[in-house]
């Protein structure tokens, strides 16, 4: 990681922009974490992670943190900014005193437990300091004891910590700061009131450290109602950080993207990729999917249970799971180092969302790439993306047999290189020496060299299954459709099946499009494209034209369905 100039840190404001130059220059100094009066057990605990030098969030935080500032922090995730407000807080913390004294607010559960592990990894040579993570989902009275037998820290999402609060088991009375991590991810998840209510609950005279990689307007509001003078450190990622994170765009039609994902992860090859959704049901359908393909995945959404959350995490990064479909809410905070690719399987609704999920990948300097799904009607998307993240999202195709096939081959001889070089375990050696008997007897009883016999074996082992793809015939295309394949429109015309229609309470003013309710009602109800009817949009609602006949469970579903962050409420109008 890179430091920084600490000649550039001014009292208000301190702008870095992070480049490879500045990394390798960093690389040389000599000033590591050792130049800002950390105590020496944070120091041994940071030797064990293997943190030599301060990154600039961390650089430019640290020193302002310790002097018992407040502090205004912008910057991407994946910056270090969990170490650059845990240290300095922690090296003031009075291990005497058992009440909680640094309160940090996470806007999910993952990214809670995420802050609360580094806090004690942090704190690991620290005797006497306790964390505990407050959340929901996990057992209210077990919190309840572990808050009575002391802690010094404390990591929540918004609405336990008000439960606790409210219940007068979480006591504040002695807080001496108070963290406010990925605050406009609070704000776009509706927690800012709740955020409010806690800052007014704290004593008068405390700490306040508010990191966001966003500033939208509520967001400079606590700023200036709850922050006193802040040190405001402001990282500016330039492209030569962007490109780390290759990303991509595939543009094809709805029915198509399964396929296509199918075909992206075998060209991929080895290692961690998330899988991002909008809802709930394109998750479990993408799963079982690549589960049929003999895929390691999981699903992370809101219907997951809290301990099986958690036990789905560690299962990814120890490997035993290899793909992981997620929706955006329950992957905030994931930061597993063996993710090489984000898939966009459905494209995000504004660049905020985007940044967050690319940035599950290349993380503090890791190399990444992130691909994203887009259907024509989501053309006009990618501008806006392109200028959120500074970068050219450049265009590919669907991998090739040949692309899928050299993977194939690849995947293959790396196998037979890792199995060459890993030593054989002691409950497998006698199974081994009986396969070099049965090998030592073919060398003498045939004329077969080494090599025809290791091809033989790899021909048992591969068995029935072909090992490269079998090209299948092209199909022609088919005539008369691309009236119903282009762009949506608000009049004309409707397919031949007969339509109900329905109301739908966004419009106009919520910056809706055609093609936002396109792709909501399609990715819900599993309807083609082709079968959603004629959409009209008004100032304060739309209607739209569906199939008769719709289930209830796919009504009740569609109800609670977000488009621009507003519920669809969805009701039947007359028939067409």
């Amino acid at each position: 990681m890179a430091v920084s100039d600490s000649d550039q840190l001014v009292d208000q404001s301190t702008e870095i922009e992070s480049t490879e130059e500045s990394t390798e220059e960093s690389a040389k100094s000599e000033s590591g974490f050792s130049g800002f009066g950390l105590p020496d057990s944070l120091l041994e605990a940071l030797e064990r992670c293997g943190y030599e030098q301060p990154s600039p969030i961390q650089a430019a935080s640290i020193p302002e943190l310790m002097l018992g500032r407040d502090l205004l922090g912008q910057a991407q995730t994946g910056t270090g900014k969990t170490a650059a407000f845990a240290l300095p807080l922690l090296a003031r913390i009075d291990l005497e005193a058992r009440l909680p004294q640094v309160l940090v607010l996470a806007p999910t559960r993952e990214l809670a437990i995420q802050v609360s592990e580094a806090f004690q990894r942090y704190a690991s040579c620290t005797r006497g300091l306790h964390v505990l993570a407050l959340y929901g989902g996990s057992d209210f009275r077990d919190q309840i004891q572990k808050l009575r037998r002391g802690v010094q820290v404390v990591v929540g999402t918004p609405g336990r910590v008000m439960d606790h609060m409210r219940q007068g088991t979480l006591d504040v009375s002695g807080l001496q700061a108070l963290v406010l991590d990925e605050a406009d991810e609070m704000l776009r998840m509706g927690f800012i009131d709740d955020v409010q209510w806690v800052l007014e609950q704290l004593p008068t005279q405390r700490q306040v450290v508010l990191f966001s990689a966003t500033m939208p307007p509520e967001i400079k509001r606590i700023c200036q109602q709850h922050l006193q003078d802040p040190a405001e450190v402001i990282i500016r990622t330039q492209k030569a950080d962007a490109t780390r994170i290759r990303q991509r765009h595939i543009l094809l039609p709805h029915h198509q993207k399964l396929g296509a994902l199918l075909r992206v992860l075998e060209a991929h090859g080895p290692g961690g990729v998330i899988i991002f959704a909008r809802t709930k049901a394109v998750t479990v359908t993408v799963a079982e999917a690549l589960d049929g393909e003999g895929m390691a995945c999981a699903v992370l959404n809101g219907d997951v249970p809290q301990s099986l959350r958690e036990r789905t995490i560690e299962r990814l990064k120890q490997g035993k799971v290899d793909v992981l479909v997620a929706t955006d809410v329950a992957a905030r905070g994931l930061d597993v180092e063996r993710i090489g690719l984000v898939i966009n399987y459905d494209a995000p609704f504004d660049s905020e969302a985007y940044v967050h999920r690319i940035g599950r990948t290349g993380r503090a300097g890791r190399e990444g790439d992130a691909i994203l799904f887009l259907s024509h009607r989501e053309r006009r998307l990618l501008h806006s993306l392109e200028r959120a993240v500074g970068s050219q999202i450049e265009a590919m195709e669907v991998p090739s047999d040949a692309e899928i096939n050299q993977q194939r081959l690849d995947n293959l001889q790396q196998q037979l290189n890792d199995l060459l070089e890993q030593p054989v375990p002691q409950e497998r050696q006698q199974e081994v020496a009986l396969m070099e008997e049965i090998i030592q007897r073919l060398s003498r009883e045939s004329s077969a060299t080494p090599e025809q016999l290791a091809l033989a074996a790899l021909r048992l082992a591969q068995g029935d299954q072909p090992l490269l793809v079998v090209p299948q015939p092209q199909q022609a295309p088919r005539q008369g459709r691309q009236g119903e394949r282009g762009e949506r429109r608000q009049g004309g015309g409707r397919p031949p099946s007969s339509m109900e229609r329905f109301r739908v309470e966004v419009g106009w003013r919520d910056r809706i499009k055609p093609g936002h309710l396109v792709g909501a009602i399609a990715n819900e109800t599993g309807l083609d494209g082709r079968q959603i009817g004629k959409i009209t949009i008004f100032d304060d609602h739309s209607t739209v034209d569906l199939p008769q006949g719709m289930p209830p469970q796919l009504m009740q579903s569609l109800q609670r369905v977000r488009v621009m962050q507003k519920e669809l409420h969805i009701s039947r109008i007359a028939a067409v």
